[in-house]
Parts: C-alpha cells; structure tokens; sequence
C-alpha cells in the first residue's frame, strides 16, 4: 500500500523536515506517527497525500509513484484517500449533509446515491441529529465529526488524519480516535498523527511510527 526508500523532504529555505525515510504500511494497518509539533509528522503525511514531493529517494502510495512527473495519476489517487486536515475545510453557511456531499462531488456517485452515502456517514459518526444543521452552528467536536464524515463517505482505502484530537478534551480525544480506528479493515489502513503520545498508551495490534528531527523509529505492537 505504501512503501519509501531512502525519502528525503527538503523545503525550498533548505530545512530537511524529513531525512533518508524507509517504510512500508500495509492494507488494513493502524498506524501512530507520534513526535513533537515541528518534528516532521505533517510533513510525512503531506508527501502520503501528495502535497508535498519527494526531494530524495522513491515512494509509492497504493502503486503510485509520488513525484511531480506523475501528478495527472496522483490526482486520481486522491478519490481513494480520505484526509482529515487540522482545520476542518468545512464551509459556511451550508449544512453538515452538504459539506460531507461536496467532499464526494468529483468521485462520479449519482446524486441519490451521495445523498444516502453522505447521510450514512454522518450517522456513523453520531451526527444523524444534525444533518441539516449548518456547519457555523455546530461545536468543535461536532465539526471534527463532519470531517471524518466527508473523508469516511468516499469509502477510501486509505484514511490520513493529522492530529484530531487537538482541541478535545480526554474524554472526547479518545473518542475521535476510537471513531477513526474503527473504520480500520482488512482493505483500509488509518494513519493518525499526534503528539498526544498519552491518548495512545497501550495501544495493540497497531504500527507506532517516531519521528523525531525528520527522522524515524518503526515499532509494530501485536494483538496481546
């Protein structure tokens, strides 16, 4: 599913945020990329999605190669990934059910069918209360829940979230991350980033990646 050899990510002032990468995912695995704010965590899942580009070395996302040369591909790609951002994206005066849809409007779904996937998402989430309300309207954690929703909704096979439990307090932290692991399966593999290394103690059957100065430690836990 995912694979770097010797990745490198240079910015253009010439911080290396990411140094000599290796990392293989697989399909259905729970991934941590845990280290503190700056360390490298976002940078990482900016190349996953392609926002970023490889400076060194080689990698692939579900077979793609991630390079600048490959972008009309890459864009492509993207229908199969669902990114949950730090700032939601939602959009304003529109309402939870269509925020989740505009997230699905470019995956070619007829609109009966994005409708119902949208409102099935949103029911996954805890929000079939609220799916006419307006986005403005609804609390942090709410919002957060829309989010996931329109990235779930797309029925990706490959969920990226950075750093969702943010603003959130414990109660509400673990919640999120037990929502997001839960759509982990034998064909999706769900890759969260926090520096809220507390929220994860414990943590079975799961890939804990460490970066730390743009580089990293792989430790895979079993189930026991």
């Amino acid at each position: 599913m995912i694979e770097a050899k010797e990745v490198s990510l240079i910015y253009p002032d010439g911080t290396k945020a990411l140094k000599n990468i290796n990392l293989k995912i697989n399909p259905g695995e729970l991934v941590y990329i845990t280290g503190p704010s700056g360390s490298g965590k976002t940078s990482l899942l900016k190349l996953l999605i392609g926002m970023e580009y490889t400076s060194e070395g080689e990698l692939k996302v579900l077979n793609e190669t991630m390079d600048k040369n490959n972008e009309r591909k890459i864009r492509k790609l993207r229908k199969r990934i669902g990114p949950v951002f730090q700032e939601f994206k939602l959009i304003d005066g529109r309402t939870a059910l269509e925020n989740v849809m505009m997230g699905m409007r470019f995956l070619g779904i007829a609109p009966g069918k994005m409708k119902e996937d949208a409102e099935n998402a949103l029911k996954r989430v805890g929000l079939e209360h609220k799916i006419h309300t307006l986005v403005e309207h609804l609390s942090w954690g709410e919002a957060q829940r829309v989010a996931i929703a329109r990235a779930v909704a797309r029925k990706p096979v490959l969920i990226l979230a950075d750093e969702p439990t943010g603003n959130l307090d414990h109660e509400n932290a673990i919640n999120i991350l037990e929502l997001l692991t839960s759509f982990k399966d034998q064909d999706t593999a769900v890759i969260i980033t926090t520096h809220a290394t507390h929220l994860i103690d414990g943590v079975k059957d799961a890939t804990f990646v460490r970066v730390n100065s743009g580089e990293i430690t792989v430790i895979r836990s079993e189930v026991g």
